[in-house]
């Protein structure tokens, strides 16, 4: 729901870092694996309980993910820095809930509940993804990427937000787990129907 107020405002300084790194010789798969090196760091913090130092880790894994596509695209995006970046979200996503049940178990049935929200978001994006690009269906309305992807209430700004949340409010994880895994359902659906739309003239 964010993203595209967000990207506006965080592109121009990301391209003008990028372009520094760029100078230095740096590419987008490598700052991609940089930043899942950070994420992790996330994972051992939490499972420590380290929730400040975690929430430092996020931000600068998040930075990684926002810098690798600007340094890609000055240097040549490909389809190997694509697919790394998508999955290195994956698993930065769905392991920092794991890894926070890792450290406090009692919570363990909420993150298994945000965890298969998160996989009905990122499902409905995904395979959307594959089917706008076979269409040749394609808009930047939330920054150029190297797939097409739905909006919808639970975007990256506000998946970002409630990671940074639970660590500064680790005894309410449940609560904002089972909030937020809620909008999570509710994107999906909107995603589901707005596909169904778009795609519609390829059913018989």
């Amino acid at each position: 729901m964010l993203d595209s107020y967000i990207r506006p405002l965080i592109d121009p300084p990301l391209n003008a870092v990028a372009r520094v790194l760029v100078r230095q010789g740096m590419t987008g798969n490598k700052i991609t694996l940089f930043g899942f090196l950070l994420g992790l760091c996330v994972f051992a913090l939490l499972s420590l309980q380290y929730y400040t130092m975690a929430i430092i880790f996020i931000i600068l894994s998040r930075l990684m993910d926002g810098l690798d596509g600007p340094v890609a695209r000055q240097t040549g995006s490909s389809d190997l820095g694509g697919y790394l970046d998508i999955v290195s979200d994956f698993i930065f996503y769905s392991g920092t809930v794991f890894f926070f049940a890792v450290g406090k178990p009692d919570i363990a049935l909420a993150a298994a509940f945000l965890i298969f929200s998160f996989m009905g978001t990122g499902s409905a994006f995904l395979a959307y993804a594959i089917f706008t690009a076979k269409r040749g269906i394609n808009h930047e309305k939330q920054g150029k990427k190297s797939f097409f992807y739905l909006g919808g209430i639970a975007e990256g700004t506000e998946s970002i937000a409630t990671l940074v949340l639970i660590c500064l409010l680790p005894d309410s994880f449940t609560l904002i787990a089972y909030v937020f895994g809620t909008l999570c359902w509710i994107t999906t659906a909107g995603r589901v129907l707005q596909a169904i739309r778009t795609l519609k003239a390829d059913t018989v």
